[in-house]
């Protein structure tokens, strides 16, 4: 697989140390994932005009809430609304949303998940896991190559699914 089939996560989190927390707690996923780091919606954007020159795409978003500028929510909501990036999955990293805000990135994000400030590490990982098998199998991509990261056997049963309906 080269490196422009590789599909990115991309966090986007401005306190240094919680952004730096956060790659690592995804550093397993690297080899399989490129981890692209961003400190605001500014920073985000041109992540994601970077990799959409290079035909990249971004299967999962790590998004804090509250953001200099541009809250997290409503860049949620904004990928969403793009088709160049609807199609990845969303999770809000944050002790800050309120409930309505939430609301909003349930409704209007297509959020796949919420994770409260601080995290547990494993718990996390879960969420990684879940919300990046969903998007091989969503899109399509061969999930062999993804069977020792992620959700080994959600994905071979997928494949035994796609293979017996050829």
């Amino acid at each position: 697989m080269s490196d422009s089939d590789i599909p990115r996560i991309l966090i986007v989190e401005d306190e240094p140390e919680v952004r730096d927390a956060l790659i690592r707690d995804v550093a397993p996923f690297e080899g399989q994932f490129v981890i692209e780091a961003a400190e605001d919606v500014d920073d985000a954007h041109a992540a994601l005009a970077s990799l959409e020159a290079a035909e990249q795409s971004v299967a999962l978003v790590l998004c804090d809430h509250l953001l200099p500028g541009v809250h997290g929510v409503d860049f949620l909501i904004e990928l969403n609304g793009d088709p160049k990036t609807a199609s990845a999955r969303k999770v809000l990293v944050t002790g800050q949303a309120g409930l309505e805000d939430t609301i909003r990135a349930v409704n209007n994000a297509d959020l796949d998940h919420y994770i409260a400030k601080p995290w547990q590490p494993e718990q996390l990982m879960a969420v990684v896991v879940a919300t990046l098998t969903d998007f091989v199998i969503e899109q399509g991509i061969d999930p062999l190559p993804y069977v020792s990261t992620l959700d080994g056997e959600r994905l071979l049963e997928h494949y035994a699914r796609r293979a017996s309906d050829r």
